[in-house]
């Protein structure tokens, strides 16, 4: 073999090993991205996609008082009230999904507004109105949503019942806002995952896209955002926990896997109760059986106040 040839070899090698990393460097730092971040609606946009599914005429009648919340580190959520029309000292704080904001939580308010519950929406920080940042999982969210309950304590005295409610990203807030001892009566949680891991793992799956990336990408949300999927864990939240807390979730559910609600059940120290929804895929169960959906949060919260 010539020397020529040789070196030829040699730079088609270090070329292919260059490519290789290069590759290597896009999928942890670009998947970290993906990951962590998100197209994110409008108000408008998410008005539009919920309006599109059932009716939200209801919320033209309402009356709202829209506001302004230091959430942990002083980071402003914007915050709206939705008086229930017949007077009541019950509030309930619903939190929505992921690359979604408050409009989103629409879907529960008719039920709350039944139940007789003032509600309190809101947009979780990096969503709607809020600063663009990016997505924590539940880490910095849930201390948000703690900095908000003190806050509706004391903008509105003389509250008889306090609760939270989250879907998808918002039930893994809620649940993770529990490690930082809120002072409310019930905790609702709708499709939540126990740990941000098998909810990315569950959506590389729906993408087609192998598991072992999972593992690269977390390497790049260290690098590019500091955290790391091992601290995305809101189940954790649930040691010692003594809120009563309800799970829901979707049978058909393709993008948190269902077992997550039974993780969270079964780490779950205080009262609680586990519902499935036949036929409901993500964030879907309230749509797809608004009754069993009403009637299951219903009977919760009697339970609670028997106990």
């Amino acid at each position: 073999m010539s020397t020529r040839t040789g070196d030829t070899r040699v730079k088609i090698l270090i070329a292919i090993v260059v490519v290789l990393v290069v590759l290597l460097c896009v999928v942890t730092l670009g998947g970290a991205y993906f990951v962590m971040n998100g197209k994110r609606p409008t108000l408008q946009e998410a008005w539009e996609w919920q309006s599109a599914r059932y009716d939200t005429s209801f919320y033209e009648g309402l009356q709202k008082t829209d506001y302004l919340v230091a959430g942990h580190d002083g980071y402003e959520l914007h915050v709206q009230l939705l008086q229930n029309p017949t007077p009541t000292d019950r509030y309930v704080i619903l939190t929505h999904a992921n690359t979604d904001n408050h409009i989103g939580s629409l879907k529960y308010v008719p039920m709350y507004l039944a139940l007789g519950f003032n509600c309190i929406l809101y947009d979780m920080r990096g969503h709607g109105e809020g600063k663009p940042t990016f997505c924590t999982y539940g880490i910095l969210e849930g201390k948000d949503l703690a900095e908000l309950v003190k806050d509706t304590r004391k903008r509105y005295p003389g509250i008889s019942e306090l609760g939270l409610h989250g879907e998808s990203l918002g039930g893994s807030t809620t649940i993770a806002s529990l490690a930082y001892k809120p002072e409310v009566d019930f905790a609702v949680s709708d499709c939540a995952f126990a740990a941000v891991e098998s909810a990315v793992r569950q959506k590389f799956k729906t993408m087609h896209l192998p598991g072992f990336l999972v593992p690269l990408v977390n390497v790049g949300v260290r690098v590019l955002y500091g955290y790391s999927f091992d601290d995305m864990r809101p189940i954790e939240a649930l040691s010692g926990n003594t809120v009563p807390v309800l799970f829901i979730h979707g049978e058909a559910d393709t993008t948190v896997p269902p077992q997550d609600a039974r993780e969270l059940y079964e780490r779950a120290q205080g009262a609680r109760e586990l519902h499935y929804v036949a036929g409901a895929d993500h964030a879907e169960s309230v749509l797809v059986a608004p009754e069993e959906y009403r009637e299951f949060v219903a009977s919760f919260l009697e339970a609670v106040k028997r106990n």
